[in-house]
């Protein structure tokens, strides 16, 4: 700098063109005798302020070239620090030519590009490096054409994963490879890269290769799509997944749910399902920490939104699927089938009336779920197969069960019917025949349930009495009514259930011999029968994921075991849909009151989302008494429920939701008084909560909570409960006599308040009642005006900096009848001895000034 003000001052007289040139001139000649010097210091100097020169040579296309190719040549410079410091430089120096571009088009790609593909075979590793993270943002920000990418870079990352390229070489591309997926278009990556990706999982020889590509291979998936994830990418994680190395093997558990996402609903549930199981019992405890986290997540996958009812809206908010046709009407007098409010029906929906049915097929084909997304194939054929399956095996063990009985000369035990209902005596023998043996717990829970089974019998018979009586006597011949035919339907005890509990009663060793070894398959028919299931999802991903709240899980597999359970409930709720929602029941209530008060805040965080799922009716009954819990909790986990009361509250019915009332008092009692962003979140969950409440609740009990808010030690509070207090006026406004009762109490409390904060207050409340047009102007002229112009002569500066802003940007813009005294006002608030009073009282009402938060 000082050489160039001396050659401007040594040609003062000659033509300021002239002096440009020379400086040019001389800038030139210091980078070619720098770049020819024998000490790398200068060359790497002249290598950090390339940009600079090359902003000094931008307006003249020769010397611009002329640096362009200095650059070249000092690509060559066989000293590494020197060729990295070029590399470092060349993400700004793309930048530039990219601002540049109508000037020097082919700049870029002519003489930036070939230095960074040279460059990635570099023989220095810092060199190397450089160059990849170059590459990355060269991507990132848009400035490397597709063309340069499938012409120049992908042959070099191709060449250097070759089966005979060097080991550094070829872990370094395919790392960058992998990298550059995300980047690239699906067609680039299908054509250039998939089948050598393919080719890198398999490698044999380098287990870090196969490492890179398992932990990026979920982003490999979602980019070329389901059809070639199928086909080339499935057997390739099928090997991964049950490699040698551990860590291998937990990479693939970490990226499951994005390759479950590109595959379909047939391939995740017969494919991918026993697949994640075993990574879930592999013998690394790191890859079963890994899978039980990402358990949640992979369940997700299996949502359908027509089984559900909700889908994501737009703006990332779950909502129900509008259903657009027309409600069916079930005949009168037939309540069977009314469905409830939590969507499920009270009736069999096989004695539905099929056109019901398929006005519910049109709902569920035309939603707005398939108008952004392709419908999820329908698995209806295949469930009904699966279930004709078990029924064959039930079978085939009940007759091999009674042959052996037979063979034996074991006790006979009266054998029920399988082929239809099971009569009363039958059942009755049954029992008896397990009197002798009620000391085996088994035993007795089978008792139980033949016990249930037989009353539902005598009711049935009962039934068909009472009918055939009121039939003879009324003459009758004709068929039974639907609603005959429905209590028919609900008191008939299926005939499968006999025929599995009759296996369960024949078994020889439960009549003979209790005290030995039992039939390992029917005791576990009969567990299942018992237990909660559901076949949205294959029952072994749910037994395992509500087993995550066993505390031997936290000593086997990882402490926070439980944490990420209660992180990724909701989307397993989600995908189970509200009336599944009994498998979830006792794992929800077990994570609400786990010890770690993480996992209980965690769930506080997501109780909102949950009750939109589940519905009001189960809100009410099992998550309220949760959420009354969370209220008394730490801070830690109260700010959950805080954040989002809003949400929360909105769901329940009014007479429930009037019950919190008394509480958000509460909330102003705190563990830490410093905790004042505890406060902050509740003054912007009662701006929202108010319009959820009568005129009456609000003017009782929030307005009280409010005007507490506004006398707060911290700033940041005070500024958003006037806020607050403009709503709560706004909201009294529609009952005349609250209204002007808050108006008084404002000034009461705010106007006349000795202290310069209440004052201040006021008016910036004054401005945000103008301004979100809380009350009408000429009310606001009668009741509120008047003192606010008083405190334009207040002692205090800040307070009459405010009232300056107020009347000049806010009250001035609307007509009222004290425009002559507000005018007085603004010009005694111009004359003010105040610099900012000043400032205010003469600006511009439509020009954006400084925040005064600071001031309050």
């Amino acid at each position: 700098m000082e050489r160039r003000i001396n050659t401007c001052g040594s040609h003062q007289g000659k033509d300021e063109r002239d002096v440009s040139e020379e400086v040019s001139a001389h800038v030139m000649w210091t980078v070619m005798v720098c770049l020819i010097s024998l000490m790398f210091i200068f060359r790497q100097i002249v290598a950090r302020g390339l940009l600079d020169v090359l902003r000094e040579f931008s307006d003249n296309e020769n010397d611009f070239i002329s640096v362009m190719e200095t650059v070249a040549r000092m690509s060559e410079d066989g000293e590494p620090t020197v060729r990295a410091e070029l590399m470092e430089q060349v993400p700004n120096i793309a930048m530039f030519l990219h601002e540049n571009r109508p000037n020097f088009p082919e700049a870029f790609s002519r003489y930036l590009v070939p230095i960074v593909v040279r460059y990635l075979t570099d023989p220095n590793n810092q060199v190397r490096k450089t160059s990849q993270a170059a590459l990355l943002v060269l991507l990132e920000q848009g400035l490397m054409s597709k063309a340069d990418m499938e012409g120049k870079v992908c042959p070099v990352l191709l060449e250097l994963t070759e089966p005979s390229s060097d080991d550094d070489y070829k872990i370094e591309a395919v790392a960058i490879m992998c990298k550059l997926v995300i980047m690239l278009t699906k067609d680039t990556v299908e054509h250039l890269l998939l089948l050598r990706f393919c080719e890198l999982c398999s490698d044999v020889r380098l287990f870090q290769v196969r490492k890179v590509c398992a932990a990026n291979f979920g982003e490999v998936c979602s980019i070329v799509g389901q059809e070639a994830t199928e086909k080339l990418l499935m057997p390739k994680f099928f090997d991964l997944c049950s490699d040698s190395l551990w860590g291998i093997r937990k990479a693939c558990a970490e990226c499951f749910m994005v390759v479950s996402n590109c595959t379909s609903p047939e391939v995740r549930r017969t494919k991918l399902s026993p697949l994640f199981i075993n990574l879930i019992s592999d013998q690394s405890r790191w890859v079963r920490q890994a899978a039980f986290q990402s358990l949640g997540r992979f369940i997700s996958t299996f949502a359908n939104p027509s089984i559900t009812g909700l889908h994501f809206c737009e703006d990332g908010t779950l909502c129900e699927i509008p259903k657009i046709c027309p409600p069916s009407h079930p005949p009168e007098g037939n309540s069977s089938t009314q469905p409830q409010e939590d969507g499920t029906s009270l009736g069999h929906p096989e004695h539905s009336d099929p056109l019901s049915h398929q006005q519910k097929d049109e709902c569920t084909m035309f939603n707005s779920f398939n108008f952004w997304r392709a419908p999820l194939p329908d698995i209806t054929q295949e469930l009904e197969l699966l279930r004709e399956e078990k029924r064959d095996e039930v079978t085939e063990k009940r007759d091999e069960t009674m042959r052996e009985t037979e063979g034996e000369g074991k006790e006979d035990v009266p054998s029920l019917d399988s082929q239809g209902p099971a009569t009363s005596s039958q059942i009755q023998k049954v029992l008896d025949c397990l009197q002798p043996h009620l000391d085996d717990p088994d035993v007795q829970a089978q008792v139980k349930v033949l016990s249930a089974a037989l009353k539902a019998a005598q009711l049935e018979s009962q039934t068909e009495d009472a009918d055939e009586s009121v039939s003879e006597s009324n003459g009758s011949t004709g068929s039974p009514t639907s609603d005959e035919k429905c209590w028919h339907s609900n008191s008939t005890v299926d005939s499968s259930l006999y025929m599995q509990l009759c296996v369960c009663t024949q078994e020889p060793d439960l009549i003979e011999n209790v005290e030995g070894d039992k039939d390992s398959d029917t005791a576990k028919m009969c567990e299942e029968e018992k237990s909660k299931v559901q076949n949205v999802i294959p029952q072994q991903l749910l037994d395992q994921y509500l087993s995550m709240t066993d505390p031997a899980r936290a000593q086997t597999v990882d402490t926070e075991i439980a944490k990420h359970c209660a992180f990724s409930l909701p989307g397993v709720a989600l995908t189970l849909g509200r009336q599944n929602w009994h498998c979830l029941k006792d794992t929800y209530e077990t994570l609400a009151t786990d010890v770690q008060w993480k996992v209980r805040r965690t769930l506080a965080f997501s109780i909102h989302e949950l009750a939109v799922i589940l519905g009001d009716q189960l809100t009410a009954a099992d998550l309220v008494p949760i959420f009354n819990g969370f209220l008394k909790d730490l801070d830690e986990v109260r700010i959950g429920v805080l954040r989002h009361l809003y949400d929360f509250l909105k769901l329940l019915h009014a007479d429930k939701r009037r019950e919190y009332l008394y509480q958000l008092q509460e909330f102003m009692v705190m563990d830490n008084s410093r905790n004042w962003r505890f406060r902050y979140e509740l003054a912007e969950q009662l701006i929202l909560i108010i319009e959820l409440y009568s005129h009456n609740d609000v003017y009782d009990y929030l307005r009280q909570i409010a005007r507490n808010l506004c006398s707060d030690k911290v700033s940041e509070v005070r500024w958003i409960s006037y806020k607050l207090v403009s709503h709560v006026k706004l909201y009294a406004c529609e009952a005349h006599d609250l209204g002007l009762n808050f108006i008084n109490e404002l000034i009461m409390s705010f106007c006349h308040c000795p202290k310069w904060v209440g004052r201040q207050a006021f008016a910036f409340i004054c401005q945000a009642i103008v301004e979100e047009d809380c009350m009408p102007m000429d009310q606001f002229a009668q009741h509120l005006l008047p003192s606010l112009l008083s405190l334009s002569s207040d002692p205090v500066p800040n307070v009459r900096v405010l009232v300056a802003k107020a009347l000049r940007q806010s009250v001035l813009e609307k007509r009222s009848a004290y425009s002559d005294e507000l005018e007085e006002a603004l010009s005694e608030l111009r004359m003010d001895k105040d610099r900012d009073v000043q400032f205010f009282a003469t600006l511009d009402p439509n020009r954006n000034v400084m925040d005064t938060a600071a001031l309050i």
